[in-house]
């Protein structure tokens, strides 16, 4: 059992090693699938991944909460139901009220109503092989990606999923690889509607048709990535631990490692307007305007562990952490 698998195991991303034990999820309660509890402070919970449904902002995090804001993150408030109280990773909407979250558990949630309300559609209480990402191409196709090389796709809008095996990854120092093992922790698509995830040993995967088969894009990089984004046709930008950027300016055939200047882990990337933002663990929050061949910033002086960012309409970023809402 790795250190990689053990972060995973406790944490809601592998990457996040440095937080503590209470983002662990609740074993027991995931295994009933208890309701999140309604709760005044749940504004100040870990919130892990946000997106946006329309208007509104809907951020989703530990415990299985989820939260609702409809005027650009000054004001939040609880989702009215959700039906389970273990960690959700990732959420994705296809339009203003359709949206999926996922999580612990290989929990799948949806919502019909921008977030008010969500149904449960999958889980597996066998074993928590959580999912860590999940990617809405439309109200209908979808893909959800997790622990050891998990990924699933639906064509149903997530009434029913279908494994994906993929392929072999390409031999590391000379080893061959005898399975598909690695972690899938961030989905992010281009300008051609391709679909990449970012996975740990330096390896960016990428899928030309919503998922049903993967290639890989090896990096150089030996450690996890987190995140990823795509800032100009072409261009590809992955990061994770210890600060690491990786650049490439040829659809993923060569890569270049790009200062950070930090060794805070980066856990996500995100595209403001013509800017390219890093945000990450200690504060960290970093601007490029060349579309990641430069980063430039400092953390915040709140040292806050951010782990997802929304544009507002005004430009300006709503930011998320592991203590609830900040601004940027």
């Amino acid at each position: 059992m790795n250190a990689c698998f053990l972060a995973c195991a406790a944490l809601t991303l592998a990457a996040w090693g440095g937080l503590p034990a209470a983002a662990a999820p609740d074993a027991t309660a995931a295994l009933q699938a208890r309701p999140a509890a309604r709760v005044a402070h749940a504004a100040t919970a870990a919130l892990l991944a946000a997106a946006r449904a329309g208007a509104r902002l809907v951020a989703v995090g530990d415990h299985g909460v989820v939260l609702l804001s409809d005027d650009g993150g000054a004001r939040w408030r609880q989702a009215r139901t959700v039906p389970v109280r273990s960690a959700l990773t990732a959420v994705s909407f296809a339009d203003e009220r359709r949206g999926w979250a996922v999580g612990h558990w290989g929990a799948v949630l949806a919502t019909q109503d921008g977030g008010e309300t969500w149904t449960l559609l999958r889980s597996d209480t066998a074993e928590d092989r959580p999912l860590f990402a999940v990617h809405a191409f439309d109200a209908q196709r979808l893909v959800a990606v997790g622990l050891w090389s998990l990924v699933l796709t639906s064509a149903d809008g997530g009434k029913s999923w279908a494994p994906v095996a993929l392929p072999l990854p390409p031999a590391a120092d000379g080893a061959k690889a005898t399975k598909a093992d690695l972690n899938l922790f961030g989905l992010f698509t281009d300008a051609r509607g391709h679909l990449y995830a970012a996975a740990e040993r330096g390896m960016v995967l990428r899928s030309e048709d919503r998922g049903a088969s993967w290639t890989y894009l090896p990096t150089g990089y030996k450690g996890s990535f987190w995140t990823g984004a795509s800032p100009a046709p072409g261009v590809l930008v992955a990061a994770g631990l210890r600060g690491a950027i990786y650049r490439s300016a040829d659809d993923g055939q060569s890569w270049t490692r790009v200062d950070s200047g930090s060794k805070a882990s980066i856990t996500s990337l995100v595209v403001q307007g013509q800017d390219l933002v890093a945000l990450g663990l200690d504060g960290l929050l970093l601007r490029s305007a060349d579309q990641g061949q430069r980063f430039t910033g400092a953390p915040r002086g709140d040292r806050a562990a951010l782990t997802a960012a929304v544009p507002r309409p005004d430009g300006a970023l709503v930011l998320f952490s592991r203590r609830g809402v900040v601004r940027d």
